[in-house]
Formats: structure tokens, sequence, C-alpha cells
């Protein structure tokens, strides 16, 4: 996996945008996208931007016994998308530890942006405890950290993840 990660590394990075379209099941009766949606919108572009990262997170699963969870979630809903939108989801690492990363993503419908979320995701263990990632190491964050100025290393606190 160690060169996977670092070779999608920068790809991830500088592509981590996501495309989506709103379709009929999407939305509530007044016509928008019904506002749970969003976190399935951010969820999609956050699975294609850790795999974007050279992480296969079943091939994690089964090794390692890691899984991401997310164990916070900030969100604004801020103008509303409907039926047939084309959407872009941006996603943005703003900080990062070993078992621990926080994330920017924002939902935009051309140059309107419709919904943004700050996403902490935390790798756990078989027994439901932080776990670092195997072959991931400080310096491999410290080079995404690199690649985006506004990211800072975190170490993970644990009384922050939920059990």
């Amino acid at each position: 996996m160690n060169e996977k990660v670092g070779q999608g590394l920068t790809d991830a990075v500088t592509g981590g945008l996501f495309h989506c379209r709103v379709y009929y099941e999407d939305t509530d009766l007044a016509g928008v996208v019904y506002y749970a949606n969003y976190l399935k919108f951010i969820e999609r572009a956050r699975s294609e931007w850790v795999r974007g990262l050279g992480i296969d997170q079943v091939r994690l699963k089964a090794e390692a016994g890691l899984v991401f969870a997310v164990s916070r979630i900030e969100a604004d809903y801020l103008s509303p998308a409907r039926f047939d939108d084309a959407l872009t989801v941006s996603t943005t690492p703003e900080a990062l530890g070993g078992a621990r990363m926080v994330l920017d993503q924002r939902v935009s419908r051309g140059e309107t942006l419709c919904f943004r979320a700050k996403v902490t995701l935390v790798a756990l263990g078989a027994s439901g405890a932080p776990q670092r990632l195997p072959g991931v190491s400080p310096s491999l964050w410290r080079t995404l950290a690199a690649e985006n100025a506004n990211v800072r290393t975190v170490a993970l606190d644990s009384s922050q993840v939920m059990r």
C-alpha cells in the first residue's frame, strides 16, 4: 500500500473534485435537495479522495482490520440545489494526524456554494479504538500538508473520538 499511497497523493490533492447530478430521488417535496443527501454527496467524494490517495479501503479492512469512521461533522446549508443541477464536491485536507484527518468539503453548483462541511475522520481498529494507519508515515502527511499551505498536522486526541 505504501507506494500507491505516495503515488496517488498528488492526484488526490490537486484533483480532489467529484462531480454528480441531482436526481429526482435526491429532492424533497419542495423540489430542493433533501438536507441529508448532501451528506451522501460528500461521502462519495470523500471515498474517491481516499481512493485517490492510493488507500484501498477494502484491503485496509481485510489486512489491517482498519476502517474510517466520521467522528464529527459541522455542516452549513447555504443555497439550495435542485433537480438536475450539476454539482461539484471539493475535498481539501485541513488537518492531518496519524489516525485522524479533518477535511473541508464543499458542494457547489457552478460558482454558487450550496453546502460546506468540516468532517473529522478517524481510523479505527477492530476494537473500535483509534489506530495509526499502516504505511502512512508522518512524513507522508507532511508531504500532503506541503501541497496545501493551509493544512496543519495534528496529534490524535482520543477523547474526541466517538465510541
